[in-house]
């Protein structure tokens, strides 16, 4: 986390039902607004980005709905499990994990499954680092009247350029841990007016995550619930901190960053996982003899560098370098440098 955010975490509390609090609010909206890249409103919830995945599944969608979801990876997984969790028929589109899902293969599901209420995926899949073509599915999406495309954006979004209006996406869902550098416990929501339109449709259960409920609250610049404050001062200047760089100036340091990081990476004999490689993170294959395990181990222990390690069925095989967020070319250099003296 930056200095700045570290010093507005440690801010003297105000009371969620405040003037002082309504201001920040204010501040906080309009600029998430702009982050989203969109005219639509952008709601914060206190959750972490599972709770706004149930919040997506909840507030769209009825028990006996169908819905189409991307099985990339791990996460791409948990949107099953959601849905099912909420007694909607969830029906895969497979993508083998380090590759994007075939946009042939979202057009044939489109086709084969028109009742589909909602097409879940990801934008970035975190567990093998790869970017699925958002866009692209924007457009499939909006030739299928029913279907809406709901985006889990938890690495993608302050890394990449994804865009709610532009993009065709009915809801594009966030959190504060990753490229907004604030500690967990902060979630976003956008939703289309078509979006909108579903949630006083939808029946399933929801109480805390009523996006209706937080909506009425939000527009009078307070919450629904009590509020994470100090977080919210985090965010606060975590927004300043991307909007005074630029967003076309924050996506050009994640491209920068990435193409470092895989090219450094590629130099000492590593082997990317990915064939769509994202931009907040690197996902690769250590060459042998070298272990994953063991190297993640080592750059801890004499480096005080954490890294990810696989997930699932890529355990054990690959490594995944975060580099989004407070991070700059001189991050990416050094985990370099550690991982040549880790041979």
């Amino acid at each position: 986390m930056p200095p700045a955010v570290l010093q507005a975490l440690a801010q003297p509390m105000v009371h969620h039902r405040s003037a002082a609090f309504a201001a920040l609010m204010v501040e906080v909206q309009q600029n998430l607004r702009l982050l989203f890249q969109t005219e639509q409103e952008v709601l914060s919830l206190s959750c972490s980005g599972s709770g706004a995945m149930e919040a997506a599944v909840s507030n769209l969608l009825s028990p006996g709905d169908t819905a189409l979801y991307v099985d990339g990876g791990r996460f791409g997984a948990r949107w099953g499990e959601v849905l099912r969790a909420f007694g909607v028929d969830a029906v895969a589109i497979s993508a083998p994990w380090g590759q994007p899902v075939s946009e042939d293969a979202v057009a044939a599901a489109l086709a084969a499954t028109p009742q589909a209420a909602a097409l879940f995926v990801q934008s970035c899949e975190t567990s093998t680092a790869t970017r699925h073509p958002v866009a692209a599915l924007g457009a499939l999406c909006r030739r299928s009247p029913r279907t809406l495309l709901v985006v889990d954006a938890i690495t993608s979004l302050g890394v990449e350029d994804v865009a709610l209006d532009r993009d065709g996406i009915d809801l594009l869902l966030s959190c504060s841990q990753k490229a907004l550098m604030l500690p967990p416990g902060l979630s976003f929501v956008a939703l289309s007016p078509r979006a909108w339109a579903r949630v006083e449709d939808a029946r399933s259960p929801r109480f805390y995550f009523d996006l209706r409920r937080e909506q009425a609250a939000q527009r009078q610049h307070t919450t629904a619930w009590t509020s994470p404050v100090t977080l919210l001062f985090g965010l606060q200047v975590a927004l300043r901190l991307l909007l005074a760089e630029g967003l076309p100036a924050v996506f050009a340091r994640h491209q920068e960053m990435a193409a470092c990081c895989r090219a450094g990476l590629q130099a000492q004999g590593w082997g990317l996982y990915s064939q769509a490689p994202a931009l907040g993170l690197t996902a690769a294959r250590p060459p042998a003899p070298l272990q994953a395990a063991e190297v993640a181990a080592a750059l801890k222990s004499r480096f005080a560098l954490q890294v990810g390690t696989g997930q699932e069925q890529a355990r054990g095989h690959i490594l995944r370098f975060a580099h989004m967020g407070y991070f700059d070319l001189l991050s990416v250099e050094t985990l370099l440098a550690a991982l040549r003296r880790c041979v």
